[in-house]
């Protein structure tokens, strides 16, 4: 049976599959806009700590007040309306919640907002692949112990890759590679919160309309989030992250067949099994008109003559050997289509992606001059980037783990584009999310 018909027999059945969401920013609130349109699915509350910016961003997506006027769970039970509160521990330990989706995109409070779910019996479906991409193993592992489902986030793009790799090997292929698309030119690993909107292509009146986050959208510019990313990807799975970073080749959709195979058949990889980012800009700054930029991708490779010859009789657009194919989505919807993620961990009891390895891990690399004293500001800010590098490399070299960066204090002077380490900072031991990351060390 479809998600979409076993959602319409919990709806009949009054039976909602009972959600509680943790922040409402933009990823939060693209859910919520799709949450009051999917049957079955009931939002008993939201926990963000600026409950008035929650509720005006309900608003702008379409929500009725009434909707969220909801005074306690017990309430929003009673009436199927939303509560909104500032404790996500309220939230997590109600009894009646089945799922918790966790949207607040900082690493380090989400780890300590999945283990209290784990712990008070709630899967979780993350929306925070930051900490995916430093501690997802341990975090997986942590769900397993209590029992419950810990899920990215379909509609971001690691989760849509997972699908589509998922594909590609129950068919029986040979995955050479997958992963995401990005505009890219080496300098934007140097760009902040201000020079944002001057190279992403929205304009700065649209991105404020859009209530788009000029910090977290810059972790895209500069190489963090596909960084982050593609570590998820790998790390969920079994792919191989390249020696020395992403290396961004540039081409349209059509050249990806090409591009994602080998070095020794001419094309962009190392060896077959790696996960990369595909440039949509040409070498003179414009965009391909056809490209991959907001999509995903898996390249598979025909291993066998007989496959080869049925990729030529359909039709499929192939690299110029004929044995490799390209299959992807040009488009995500971010927390538009999270309701995938939702419906498959309640109904199916399956993750839409979730770490097995640790194979891949994001470094923090110094975007300026850094002096002792200073204190980081994390992803997209003003002081470090994120790049991606083997966990080996990571660990061997006591590279500091990008999600952990935020409001760290330096030790000692770093100069730009040099990468941090653990020697170079003070780690806050206590913490839950560098728990993890301990854990996952050893």
């Amino acid at each position: 049976m479809s998600l979409y018909s076993q959602l319409l027999a919990r709806q009949v059945a009054q039976n909602p599959i009972r959600v509680g969401v943790i922040g409402a920013g933009k990823f939060g609130s693209m859910f919520l806009s799709q949450a009051i349109r999917i049957p079955g699915v009931h939002v008993v509350g939201i926990a963000d700590l600026n409950v008035e910016q929650a509720k005006s961003n309900l608003l702008n997506v379409h929500w009725e007040a009434e909707r969220f006027a909801a005074t306690s769970l017990d309430e929003a039970l009673r009436n199927e309306t939303t509560y909104i509160g500032e404790n996500y521990s309220e939230l997590v330990s109600d009894p009646a919640i089945d799922i918790v989706v966790e949207a607040t995109g900082n690493p380090v409070v989400a780890a300590d907002h999945v283990l209290a779910a784990f712990a008070n019996g709630k899967h979780v479906v993350s929306a925070t692949v930051e900490l995916d991409s430093f501690a997802g193993l341990a975090v997986a592992r942590e769900a397993q112990s209590a029992g419950v489902l810990y899920s990215m986030a379909f509609g971001d793009q690691p989760a849509m890759t997972c699908d589509l790799v998922d594909w590609a090997r129950t068919c029986g292929f040979k995955v050479a590679a997958a992963g995401r698309g990005h505009k890219w030119k080496p300098e934007y690993r140097f760009s902040t919160p201000d020079t944002i909107w001057d190279h992403w292509g929205v304009p700065r009146d649209v991105a404020k309309r859009g209530r788009m986050n000029p910090k977290m959208f810059n972790s895209f510019l500069d190489g963090t989030k596909p960084a982050i990313e593609s570590a998820a990807i790998a790390n969920a799975c079994g792919l191989d992250a390249p020696s020395n970073g992403l290396s961004y080749p540039l081409g349209a959709i059509d050249d990806i067949p090409n591009l994602m195979r080998p070095h020794d058949i001419g094309g962009a990889l190392e060896r077959s099994g790696m996960v990369e980012v595909v440039n949509g800009l040409k070498p003179n700054g414009t965009e391909f008109d056809h490209n991959i930029r907001m999509g995903v991708f898996v390249v598979v490779e025909a291993e066998t003559d007989y496959q080869k010859k049925c990729l030529e009789e359909y039709k499929v657009k192939t690299d110029d050997t004929g044995r490799f194919m390209c299959l992807y989505k040009q488009w995500h919807l971010i927390g538009l289509e999270l309701g995938m993620s939702v419906a498959s961990v309640a109904l199916r009891g399956e993750a839409t992606g979730v770490a097995n390895e640790f194979r891949a891990d994001v470094i923090a690399v110094a975007k300026r001059d850094l002096k002792a004293g200073e204190v980081l500001d994390g992803e997209g800010g003003y002081t470090v980037a994120g790049q991606l590098r083997p966990a080996s490399t990571s660990l061997d070299g006591k590279m500091l783990p990008l999600g952990l960066t935020g409001g760290l204090k330096m030790l000692r002077d770093v100069s730009m584009d040099q990468v941090l380490t653990y020697d170079d900072v003070v780690m806050d031991e206590s913490l839950g999310a560098v728990k993890l990351r301990r854990s996952l060390e050893t």
